[in-house]
């Protein structure tokens, strides 16, 4: 599972930077994931609380966005949802979507003392 290292990582980006800001604690995270990022939510918030164990993010509440999978055709630019299993314009059936949302992985926000 790789979102440990994920979650490890989001772990050790809060804490670098409230650190440099001079926080002693974090009180919440805020991150958003894509649909089409290959990470699963439910696995990171499962692993939050064993990575954030003896940080700064030990009692923090983890705030997981969403971001649904958009996509545009290349061939008649017509923009839909994406999923990770179909690539097809459901406009003109082409299979040169490209993604234009979803593929998203960042913390954007923190709540620090």
């Amino acid at each position: 599972m790789h979102e440990v290292g994920i979650t490890r990582s989001i772990v050790e980006i809060c804490e670098e930077n409230a650190r440099r800001q001079g926080a002693t604690i974090i009180r919440s995270v805020t991150v958003e994931i894509g649909e089409l990022s290959g990470v699963v939510p439910e696995a990171v918030e499962f692993c939050f609380e064993a990575c954030s164990k003896g940080t700064l993010l030990e009692e923090a509440s983890l705030i997981i966005d969403r971001i649904p999978g958009r996509g545009r055709c290349g061939d008649c630019r017509a923009e839909c949802g994406m999923d990770p299993h179909s690539f097809e314009c459901p406009t003109c059936g082409s299979l040169a979507l490209q993604r234009i949302a979803g593929d998203e992985l960042r913390v954007t926000e923190m709540e620090i003392d």
